[in-house]
């Protein structure tokens, strides 16, 4: 099955539902069926969107090899429907599954930007740097409405907060006004996640990203801003898109980033199943080496939960990509100067009443 069959649910970067572990009610598309037109098509293009409050919207990150400390999602789903999220698979957790639901049915919780405020201005907060997207994109679609993303970047710049961004969508530009105080006070960082170059790639694997061009332009907007930017090759899929290595990092250099990061792919949980799927729906004469090559970075399986090994990978051909991504940022002259957030400055208690002095 191509690509441009009619069983294929454009739009969407996961082809199907799942079971949730959870919910025994939960339920998946069945792979026998035939009457597509009985699917409704239509449903699995729209969107859902509900509103939510969160008790703290800042969580403590505890995996020891992700160089983040806190991190902040004022959404749970994301519509970008990335094939690989790794984050598909908590959506669990609110009682939806990791295929379909997770890219149309998507949480906004609504109290972010207060949640977010109530935490920073204790007393007792180190002012520590905290990182936007975590787990799911603050700049999804939706935030281009609801704005919870700009309000939560408002309130790091009233009280000095330092802040980190991850974001596939070129909707950060938006806020180049607020980043740019920001980065006057070495207060912000923003990385843009470009796995490929190639626009038809993208837009099977990431259906509602933005697209590479766009990514690439965003660097160059914010980098003239002089926002210090940076991104992330990731995930690289083996097989796939690593051969998109040197060409990524050197257009990414051109274009302003001073850094550059890397992941290999792995398919924790059910997304391995979500994956294979969407491959062979893509990629069908791909899919046994692609698959077969992320296992040998993975000690044979296509997740390795290990810390320290699930980032990079292990084996030949880890070895291969961590080479070549580092030959090449040499080459580009990434990753020499280090970024240092001020963590110094940060505006303690509440100073909401100040404001109006």
């Amino acid at each position: 099955m191509n690509y441009s069959s009619q069983h294929f649910i454009k739009g969407r970067g996961a082809q199907k539902n799942i079971s949730n572990r959870f919910c025994k009610e939960s339920y998946h598309l069945d792979e026998d069926f035939t009457d597509y037109n009985a699917l409704d098509e239509e449903s699995y293009r729209k969107t859902a969107y509900q509103e939510v409050e969160t008790k703290q919207i800042v969580n403590k990150v505890k995996s020891p090899d992700i160089r983040l400390e806190y991190s902040v999602n004022p959404y749970q789903g994301c519509e970008h429907g990335c094939t690989y999220c790794y984050a598909r698979y908590s959506h669990h957790y609110w009682g939806y599954n990791s295929g379909l639901d997770f890219e149309k049915n998507i949480l906004i919780k609504k109290n972010a930007a207060k949640s977010f405020e109530n935490f920073i201005s204790k007393s007792t907060w180190s002012g520590r740097p905290i990182t936007l997207s975590g787990n799911t994109d603050c700049y999804q679609p939706i935030e281009r409405k609801f704005k919870i993303t700009r309000n939560i970047l408002k309130i790091a710049d009233k009280y000095n907060q330092p802040v980190s961004i991850i974001t596939k969508n070129a909707l950060v530009c938006r806020d180049i006004d607020i980043l740019g105080r920001m980065a006057e006070r070495n207060l912000c960082r923003v990385f843009l996640s470009i796995n490929s170059l190639d626009e038809t790639l993208v837009r099977k694997m990431e259906p509602r990203t933005s697209s590479a061009r766009q990514r690439i332009n965003s660097l160059k907007k914010l980098s003239e801003q002089n926002i210090p930017v940076g991104i992330m090759n990731a995930p690289i899929v083996p097989g796939l898109n690593d051969h998109e290595i040197p060409k990524i990092l050197e257009a990414a250099k051109k274009n302003g980033a001073k850094w550059a990061n890397y992941t290999i792919v792995r398919l924790n949980g059910d997304i391995s199943e979500i994956f294979k799927d969407w491959l062979q729906k893509t990629y069908p004469d791909k899919t046994s080496k692609v698959l077969n090559h992320i296992k040998a970075c993975h000690n044979g399986k296509l997740n390795d939960s290990r810390f320290g090994d699930r980032v990079h990978g292990t084996g030949v051909i880890s070895k291969l990509i961590r080479d070549t991504f580092r030959l090449h940022c040499k080459i580009q002259g990434l990753n020499k100067e280090k970024f240092i957030f001020n963590c110094q400055d940060l505006k303690r208690g509440d100073i909401s009443q100040l404001s109006l002095f």
